[in-house]
């Protein structure tokens, strides 16, 4: 039987951390003189409490190290406690939210998907608004860690490639995974600064600038208005975009830049297929649009820039009603949401380097099929690829299309149609945001799909910020007995 207390006492200390940054907006909607803030007490005291329980219960089973299998279910059950608890304030506050639409949510802000149940945000309080902005810049900091610290040591969807290099910093190792994790921390706490500033010089106020970075940043989406990023035309869609390529990069990367090395960013094979990707796909739609709409290029460049990247970093912020731009450009979004950005970043879906590991196998079965007696290895960044390491992004490939599927299948038994069903699980399982159709896409929101749905969708959001695979060992038994 394995021991549950080390998992059970950071689950219980996070929680308590947790239910102590509610403070913030707490004190947003009390300054504001908004009622509001007794739905944030209630929600923090009842969140501290209940988690320094757990951690006080569980304190007497904390050792020095932690099992295989207790740090798959700690991965798992950070992101399924949070979500949960990050739901009171949407039940006790203003909204009323319904249990599924409060969890539907938080899932959504935590795993920085940015579908939203709610409508009229710009009605709601304050201090609800920065809630939802923080809960994605707390999930992206956090799928940061995850990504750098946990997924290579577990040997998730190929991430054990990165193992070394997460702690390599211009030729000094760091001796704890702990040291690596503050250092982006403090890297990500500056960006967001930088980017909220960026926003406040280019006009917006204060208080959108600051929910907009947290979500820039976080490669989340959630927004102050229901037109989402529509309200800022010009200036803040280039400023975006900028900042929401600096959160799809490597932000190990900016850890060696800090310590002197800005090279290995600007040789990093997946950070240059990621670039040259958004450049392409933006050229396309550019051209599309000047060509078979006849609009001005400028407004077309800048229209197709903001979305593009919005989409392929999995942001999900919306500028404009794309679907609108014709049936080319709206096939392309489908696809371009499921490529996502670079390992380490805040950005979700498949990741580029894995699709590079798949053409570099292409590659070699091409060149084996050609010269039957050759030797050939596929390689990344000059290096041999272990079969361990392909063998590992194959199987993530093939969990991702299969769960694709069922989750499609799943929705479309609820009653919602082929459009909504296919988009809705594509958009959650990628974290993306708007799915397509007149009901989830980029001028709609999920508040109109039914309960059932709803759950499922969440499930799917959880499954995708967790890379799949993480999720799916718990339910083997024979992972259970080794």
């Amino acid at each position: 039987m394995h021991d549950l207390r080390p998992v059970g006492y950071v689950i219980g200390l996070l929680c308590a951390v947790f239910g102590a940054t509610m403070a913030v907006p707490l004190a947003v909607d009390f300054a504001a003189g908004d009622g509001h803030w007794r739905a944030f007490l209630q929600s923090a005291v009842l969140t501290s409490a209940i988690g320094g329980l757990i951690a006080l219960a569980c304190a007497n089973g904390v050792g020095d190290r932690i099992s295989l299998q207790q740090t798959f279910l700690l991965a798992t059950g950070v992101w399924v406690a949070l979500p949960l608890f990050g739901a009171l304030p949407f039940m006790f506050g203003a909204t009323a939210a319904r249990p599924v639409d409060a969890v539907f949510e938080s899932m959504s802000g935590l795993t920085t998907t940015g579908a939203t149940v709610f409508t009229g945000l710009e009605h709601l309080p304050r201090g609800l608004l920065l809630w939802r902005s923080m809960l994605q810049w707390f999930g992206g900091i956090g799928i940061i860690v995850v990504a750098m610290v946990f997924l290579p040591e577990l040997r998730v969807g190929g991430m054990q490639i990165f193992r070394s290099e997460a702690f390599d910093t211009g030729g000094k190792v760091l001796p704890r995974a702990a040291e690596i994790a503050s250092r982006i921390g403090v890297i990500y706490l500056a960006l967001t600064v930088a980017n909220a500033l960026a926003y406040a010089a280019v006009g917006m106020n204060g208080f959108d600038a600051i929910n907009h970075a947290l979500t820039t940043m976080s490669t989340g989406g959630f927004a102050t208005s229901d037109a989402s990023f529509a309200p800022y035309q010009g200036a803040p869609e280039y400023l975006a975009s900028v900042f929401m390529v600096i959160a799809s990069l490597p932000f190990v990367r900016y850890v060696q830049i800090v310590a002197g090395a800005a090279r290995p960013l600007l040789r990093d094979t997946q950070v240059r297929a990621f670039l040259w990707t958004i450049a392409a796909l933006v050229s396309v739609i550019t051209a599309y649009r000047v060509l078979a709409n006849g609009d001005h290029w400028e407004h077309a460049f800048r229209e197709a820039l903001f979305n593009v990247i919005s989409v392929i970093t999995g942001t999900g912020f919306a500028s404009v009603d794309y679907q609108l731009w014709g049936p080319f450009p709206v096939m392309m979004f489908f696809f371009v949401g499921l490529i996502g950005g670079c390992a380490g970043s805040t950005t979700c879906s498949v990741k580029i380097f894995r699709y590079q590991l798949l053409i570099a196998s292409i590659k070699v079965q091409i060149r084996r099929i050609h010269s039957p007696h050759g030797q050939f290895a596929p390689r990344y960044e000059g290096r041999v690829v272990s079969d361990e390491v392909m063998s590992s992004v194959m199987s993530f490939f093939g969990v991702f299309v299969v769960s694709l599927g069922l989750i499609a299948v799943a929705l479309s038994m609820t009653g919602l149609d082929f459009v909504t069903s296919i988009s809705g699980a594509a958009t959650a399982i990628a974290n993306v945001g708007p799915g397509l159709g007149d009901t989830i896409g980029p001028a709609g929101n999920f508040a109109a799909i039914n309960d059932t749905a709803k759950w499922i969708l969440s499930a799917a959001m959880l499954l995708g910020r967790l890379e799949l695979l993480i999720v799916f060992v718990l339910f083997m038994p024979r992972f259970w007995r080794a």
